[in-house]
């Protein structure tokens, strides 16, 4: 039974990629026929994409009632994207440069939106109230946005803008969300096995396993578009998924099931962590406007420092 778990965590991984490819590539196309600017395409398209296993996840622990795997997903993913992504997609390009206005007031959001559920669930519980205010805090930044014309209205440099370009990217972002919401049953599954039999908390199932399961997606974006030097694409994909994670995903599981933390103790080293990471990435980017290799380092080894003493508490 074990290794039947074991084979199927590694495949639901591998259909997470898969199905994530698909819809970054799908979406991207349709973004491309409706000629949008690229951080809002990698915000609002593929950072949507890329947070769909995330919010499918989550829904379907809401549903089986241990929506704290959920709460777990998201501050392990948030921890990895503002650490591990960024600096891999550093290592690849020559630096991440943040110079537009756009870019600096997104990342003071991205570091806010971060800390907020923390902040929200010190009472002991996320509320359905408090789902309500994570939702109402992306609206506001979406109408903050696209309040501007010239924050959004700018075509993608692709070939393919043809209405038949468009529909086979709806093609396969139909496919690719099937694929994805098997994938996510088998996750929820496997975790529920995990913390059944090993009697993992379900804080150390989602901050580790599936976290790092439903990072590939946003990861294999990030580095192609760093290797590419597609640099809005990669700070809009990478923002944009700490942003949805933390208000569209976690705001929807509380209003289906809200989350209830009985102790913290679990959480404490992840929430230093968490906020240690998103306070140097929001100095990195508003200090010299560059994410340097220097500091795509020092965040790696942030996320390192993290791993190593969730290992010597526990």
């Amino acid at each position: 039974m074990l290794y039947f778990y074991i084979l199927l965590f590694c495949f639901s991984c591998f259909l997470l990629f898969w199905s994530g490819k698909w819809l970054v590539d799908g979406l991207v196309k349709m973004a491309c026929f409706l000629k949008l600017r690229e951080f809002v395409i990698a915000f609002f398209i593929v950072a949507v994409a890329g947070s769909a296993p995330n919010f499918f996840f989550g829904i379907l622990a809401a549903l089986k009632g241990v929506p704290q795997l959920s709460f777990g997903d998201t501050l392990g993913g948030n921890l990895i994207d503002l650490t591990i992504i960024i600096a891999l997609s550093v290592f690849v390009s020559k630096g991440i440069p943040a110079r537009s206005k756009m870019v600096q007031s997104s990342a003071v959001f991205t570091f806010v939106i971060a800390l907020l559920p923390l902040f929200l669930i010190f009472d002991g519980i996320l509320s359905r109230g408090d789902g309500a205010v994570l939702i109402s805090a992306f609206i506001f930044y979406a109408l903050w946005l696209f309040s501007k014309k010239e924050r959004f209205s700018k075509s993608y440099n692709r070939n393919s803008q043809d209405l038949k370009g468009f529909f086979n990217g709806l093609g396969k972002v139909i496919f690719g969300i099937l694929i994805l919401l098997a994938a996510s049953k088998g996750m929820v599954e496997t975790a529920y096995y995990f913390t059944e039999t090993f009697h993992f908390s379900l804080v150390f199932v989602g901050m580790f396993i599936i976290a790092i399961g439903n990072a590939f997606p946003e990861a294999y974006f990030t580095i192609l578009s760093a290797r590419k030097n597609q640099n809005w694409m990669l700070l809009g994909d990478l923002m944009g998924v700490v942003i949805v994670a933390s208000t569209l995903v976690l705001g929807v599981v509380a209003i289906i099931c809200p989350i209830e933390i009985s102790s913290f103790s679990p959480y404490a080293v992840a929430r230093f962590f968490l906020v240690m990471a998103a306070l140097f990435f929001l100095i990195f980017v508003r200090t010299d406007r560059k994410i340097t290799k220097k500091e795509g380092l020092f965040l790696l080894m942030v996320y390192i420092a993290f791993v190593i003493t969730e290992i010597l508490v526990k």
